[in-house]
């Protein structure tokens, strides 16, 4: 982790139980609805589906239907190469995915009292983030659309590291569901990782397409924890994000914590790192922060315990006089809060998908 930790070192503890902060919207149902991408407002409607049945009429006209179903099915499978696994599986490209039930089955192994602090959730929001945020709307290069992180050298890259672990775990899912992308996989599972510790509703479409070894992007896109606000401008401003987006989607520092093995610095932001509040904030703003006295990179701890961290690029939210006043707002309203980061985080995950501006968007449930 070298970079600012939605980007960090995720990693977590067990799901946290149920609070007044999963109330928000858990019981709501899946729903499709169409999207406008000028307006952002997405009306409810539906999306028709139609069928088309033959009807066989004698021996060689149902032996030709048989063998014309035979090489249409044919036609709707291909066989792909897991990078991770070195396994070729068999997958229907013309299958439509049940979301809602890929959805569970990520939410179903993010308990895990052998990871972290118990839950996978933090460091899948960072894959998803990873994936995402190597995007650059000058070049329209990078973003979640394509996967590349499967490949060297962007799996290599130093604000990678770690993440194999959480592209590993998410084979299962993977390898149940042949039929959703690695692209779409990763930044589903981002939303889960939301949603399951407590937070907001994440608007989803699906629609991502893998691509090969070739379009991996070049490594420093992500940004650098190590740094300051003005880098921190340049690495969003490229993405096409503003200074109010930049401060919402650093709340996610709520969840996981940093590993020397991996990023190099240590320790949570946050006394629950397995629950998306908006802690971080309170305790940036809330607590006196000292240098770290130790021989790894520069990095802050709280003074009073010596338990919490954070980053100096963390602690130029609060020293730079435009990134304030998004910080105050967001440690005394967690709603709001919540709302920018649900957007913010959507727009992340939309970066580099190609879209009509007709496709259907889903909202999940959350696990009972």
């Amino acid at each position: 982790m070298s970079s600012f930790r939605f980007v960090r070192c995720f990693a977590t503890r067990a799901r946290a139980s149920r609070t007044s902060a999963f109330a928000l919207g858990s019981m709501t149902p899946l729903s499709t609805v169409s999207v406008s991408f000028r307006n952002r407002i997405f009306p409810s409607v539906s999306r028709n589906y139609t069928a088309q049945t033959t009807e066989k009429k004698g021996g060689k006209t149902a032996i030709l239907w048989i063998g014309a179903g035979l090489i249409a099915a044919g036609a709707g499978y291909y066989y792909f190469v897991n990078p991770e696994l070195g396994a070729k599986t068999l997958v229907p490209t013309n299958k439509e995915p049940d979301y809602q039930k890929i959805y569970d089955q990520i939410a179903d192994v993010l308990e895990d009292n052998d990871w972290d602090d118990g839950s996978w959730g933090p460091i899948f929001l960072r894959l998803a983030w990873h994936a995402a945020g190597t995007y650059d709307k000058k070049t329209n290069t990078g973003g979640s659309n394509g996967a590349t992180m499967r490949f060297s050298p962007e799996s290599d890259h130093g604000a990678n590291a770690g993440l194999k672990a959480a592209r590993e775990k998410l084979e299962i899912i993977k390898k149940n569901n042949p039929e959703i992308t690695y692209s779409d996989l990763w930044s589903l599972a981002g939303v889960v990782a939301v949603q399951e510790m407590g937070g907001p509703k994440v608007p989803w479409i699906p629609g991502r397409k893998d691509s090969e070894a070739a379009a991996c992007t070049p490594d420093g896109r992500l940004p650098d924890a190590a740094q300051g606000s003005s880098h921190l401008r340049d690495i969003f401003y490229r993405m096409g994000f503003d200074d109010r987006e930049i401060v919402a989607l650093a709340g996610a520092h709520a969840l996981g914590r940093c590993h020397p093995d991996r990023s190099g610095f240590d320790g949570p932001w946050t006394p629950s790192p397995t629950m998306f509040t908006n802690g971080f904030y309170q305790e940036l703003l809330g607590k006196k922060w000292v240098e770290k006295k130790w021989k790894g990179p520069k990095q802050f701890v709280d003074k009073e315990t010596g338990e919490l961290m954070m980053l100096p690029a963390d602690m130029s939210l609060i020293q730079d006089k435009a990134f304030r006043p998004h910080v105050e707002k967001y440690a005394k309203d967690e709603e709001l809060f919540f709302k920018d980061f649900a957007a913010a985080f959507h727009k992340l995950e939309e970066l580099g998908v190609p879209r009509t501006g007709d496709e259907k968007v889903y909202y999940f449930k959350t696990k009972e």
